[in-house]
């Protein structure tokens, strides 16, 4: 059985698209919902369907804590779903193209520290851009930089605020998201 691991610091639409579709997988479970925020909605949807939780302090990403805990569950992949923290180096080097991440843009544009969510719809919006989308990328040591795995566009030119932009990119996410992870953890299946 291949274990993922979610990590997420909101509202969690992304973790629980991901839990609901490997509900029934017999070959991919998911291990854990682990968040810096105490009061993410994440927690909420981890607990409605039976996912162990762990929630976390920035300081113990930085120390030992956070590895050690994922160290104990050995997951096969850490999904980055909507977690806004720069993950640390100590980590990416014990889990070396075992953790990725979503962005809600297409990389290499709209990408970086504080491009995150609502931030990155604007941005889109201010340069007049007629499409956008997601990336799905490996993570390193640098925000938005790490290789890319998969990327897909949508058409937002008859968007009229970042709102309808970011309901675009959700669509994008879920419908793309976990058939990426799928594909990565069993490649021919």
């Amino acid at each position: 059985m291949k274990k993922i691991v979610l990590f997420a610091s909101g509202n969690g639409s992304n973790v629980e698209n991901i839990i609901q579709h490997f509900k029934n997988s017999k070959v991919i479970a998911v291990a854990g919902v682990f968040t810096n925020n105490a009061q993410a909605k994440v927690l909420e949807k981890a607990k409605n369907h039976n996912v162990a939780s762990f929630v976390f302090s920035k300081n113990d990403l930085e120390s030992n804590l956070v590895l050690q805990k994922l160290q104990s569950l050995q997951p096969d992949l850490i999904v980055l779903a909507g977690f806004l923290l720069k993950f640390p180096e100590h980590i990416i080097a014990e889990f070396p193209h075992k953790i990725i991440n979503v962005h809600p843009a297409l990389l290499p544009k709209y990408g970086g520290k504080g491009m995150y969510g609502l931030h990155v719809h604007k941005a889109v919006m201010e340069n007049k851009e007629k499409e956008t989308g997601i990336t799905i990328h490996y993570v390193n040591e640098h925000y938005d930089e790490g290789e890319f795995i998969f990327q897909t566009s949508v058409n937002i030119e008859e968007c009229q605020t970042p709102e309808e932009i970011a309901a675009k990119i959700h669509e994008l996410e879920h419908q793309y998201f976990p058939v990426v992870v799928e594909k990565l953890l069993i490649p021919n299946p």
